[in-house]
C-alpha cells in the first residue's frame, strides 16, 4: 500500500518562501503522475501543480510563476518549492499520486499571515 508523508510546512510571511516535501513508499513510484494539492478552509480541494513521471511540470493559473514542482525518483520525493507567498495560498497542502489514491496523507499546513 502506498504511503504519502507531506512536510514543510508553516507560518510565512507575505512574500515569504516555503518548500514542501512528500515522500511516497512504494516502488512504482516513478511510473506515476505526481501532484500537489490544497484545501482551505471552507473550500473544496483543489490541484496546485503536477508533474509526469518524465518531470514535466504544469501549474494552476493561479500559482504559476511562483511554485515550482520537482521530483526525484531516486528518492521517492516530490516537492513544491513555493515564492512569493500570498494569504490566499493558505491551506493544507497534500500530495498524491496520478491517477488518485484513495488514501491521502495528512498533509502539511502552509498559513500566510502578516
Amino acid at each position: 500500500q502506498v504511503r504519502l508523508v507531506e512536510s514543510g510546512g508553516g507560518l510565512v510571511q507575505p512574500g515569504g518562501s516555503l518548500r514542501l516535501s512528500c515522500a511516497a513508499s512504494g516502488s512504482i513510484f516513478s511510473m506515476y503522475a505526481m501532484g500537489w494539492f490544497r484545501q482551505a478552509p471552507g473550500k473544496q480541494r483543489e490541484s496546485v501543480a503536477s508533474i509526469t513521471s518524465g518531470g514535466t511540470p504544469m501549474y494552476a493559473d493561479s500559482v504559476q510563476g511562483r511554485f515550482t514542482i520537482s521530483r526525484d525518483n531516486a528518492k521517492n520525493t516530490v516537492d513544491l518549492q513555493m515564492a512569493s507567498l500570498k494569504p490566499e495560498d493558505t491551506a493544507v497542502y497534500y500530495c498524491n499520486r496520478i491517477p488518485l489514491l484513495d488514501s491521502w496523507g495528512l498533509g502539511t499546513q502552509v498559513t500566510v499571515s502578516s
